[in-house]
């Protein structure tokens, strides 16, 4: 186990992470408390901090609170020793989530100030908001702790659509990334019957140092 969500809130009134709303601090540190002790336990080494659904005029004030948030949850990760994650989501599949390319999220990175706080790289959301994928990932690999990998457009297995996820780990390699790669996808139909892609990437990938993991 790598990593896992804080809980997103609210679902049935529409909650998607608690991390950039402001008001709610306190309902977002409970669930980064409860991320956090549950990542402990299973000896996970990362905690997804969810920013949430904003609308254009909050903004601004919704940066100043995921920024703020994301410091106490370093801190606290750190005492776990574990790594706070922050992934931008595409409005396509989730119209205002607030965190949505890779550039705002390393200036709030930045922001929080803490060596503990990465980027999840996720290579089907990044695609479908902004593209060109092997320049931000050289561009952005210091900040980068985890890749996750889906076709695009329809977020199946990553061996169809407009992504060459074998050129993407061969980048990587390129790249001296040493991480985790995710597979997050939605199998077209049986997990198990959708993993022949593993054995493509393994006989292309034979001196690779990125490592795999299917989630």
């Amino acid at each position: 186990m790598l990593g896992l969500n804080t809980p997103v809130g609210n679902a049935a009134a529409g909650d998607f992470g608690l991390g950039a709303l402001p008001g709610r601090e306190s309902e977002f540190q409970q669930a980064l408390d409860q991320a956090v002790s549950y990542g402990h336990a299973i000896d996970a080494t990362a905690v997804h901090c969810m920013s949430g659904l904003v609308t254009a005029d909050t903004a601004s004030a919704a940066e100043r609170t995921f920024v703020a948030n994301l410091k106490l949850a370093a801190d606290k990760a750190a005492q776990a020793g574990m790594t706070v994650l922050i992934e931008p989501i595409n409005h396509r599949d989730k119209p205002g989530y607030f965190l949505h390319t890779i550039e705002q999220a390393a200036s709030i990175i930045d922001q929080v100030g803490r060596r503990n706080v990465k980027i999840m790289f996720d290579c089907y959301h990044t695609q479908i908001m902004q593209g060109d994928l092997t320049r931000r990932l050289k561009d952005y690999l210091d900040l980068i702790g985890h890749v996750q990998i889906a076709a695009v457009p329809i977020r199946a297995e990553p061996d169809e659509g407009e992504i060459d996820y074998r050129d993407i780990c061969r980048t990587l390699d390129r790249l001296g990334y040493e991480g985790w790669i995710g597979a997050e996808y939605k199998p077209r139909g049986r997990t198990v019957d959708g993993l022949g892609w593993l054995s493509t990437f393994t006989q292309d990938q034979t001196s690779s140092n990125a490592r795999g993991a299917v989630a």
